[in-house]
């Protein structure tokens, strides 16, 4: 695949928590120019991306970031508050605990609830993979089939361990024909981003392939 094609399915993400505005007004630049899938921000910042980049590129933000186990009420005001600021995507965190604890109703419930709230605008659940077991992958995969959300996302980026191939491979034999998949956390090349997309991956998050591109341009390259 072409490098631009890749970016295409790329969320362009910074969820650190030390950026900054200026960082945030940056990526939303890079975004713009590169026609990512979308910018994936924190919540705080949506209003200001929304009012800056003014519907040129699509705003993602997270909810329940990074460890999922706020209450389905503070998720929901989440998502409701981050629509209302100028957000098109939703990248919710289970409550991994719950999972754990196979209270599979409760997640599918605050699932539901969440792309309730999102109706005709994009969910992508994070089931952060490298705390589960294949057990727990293949029964989220189950779980949100039935909820009817879009997206199974893989990490949040802050776990152990991004993205893996193998989850990626399970992930795609497990979920119903109308989840998508989106592999996110540790991809820093684009010869794992191709691997990724070829094997099932309908988008990827990640801010480290733009700075790629950007230093291979800086060098008179690609």
């Amino acid at each position: 695949m072409e490098k631009f094609e890749i970016l295409k399915m790329v969320d362009h993400t910074l969820l650190s928590p030390s950026a900054t505005s200026k960082q945030i007004l940056a990526l939303c630049d890079e975004g713009v120019k590169y026609q990512t899938a979308s910018i994936c921000i924190p919540p705080s910042f949506v209003k200001l991306a929304h009012e800056y980049v003014l519907e040129k590129i699509t705003l993602c933000t997270v909810v329940g970031f990074p460890n999922g186990y706020s209450t389905t009420k503070s998720k929901l005001f989440e998502t409701l508050e981050a629509l209302e600021n100028g957000a098109s995507e939703i990248d919710m965190v289970i409550n991994i605990g719950w999972l754990k604890e196979h209270k599979y109703s409760d997640i599918i419930s605050e699932i539901k609830q969440v792309k309730a709230e999102c109706s005709s605008k994009i969910l992508k659940v994070i089931i952060e993979t490298c705390i589960l077991t294949e057990d727990e992958k293949i029964k989220m995969c189950e779980i949100i089939t039935e909820s009817e959300a879009d997206f199974i996302k893989t990490s949040t980026g802050f776990g152990s361990v991004g993205a893996r191939l193998a989850d990626i491979l399970l992930l795609k034999e497990h979920i119903g024909e109308n989840v998508k998949i989106k592999a996110s956390g540790g991809i820093n090349s684009f010869e794992m981003a191709e691997e990724f997309i070829k094997f099932g991956a309908k988008r990827l998050g990640t801010s480290r392939l733009i700075k790629l591109l950007n230093n291979e341009n800086d060098k008179g390259g690609y």
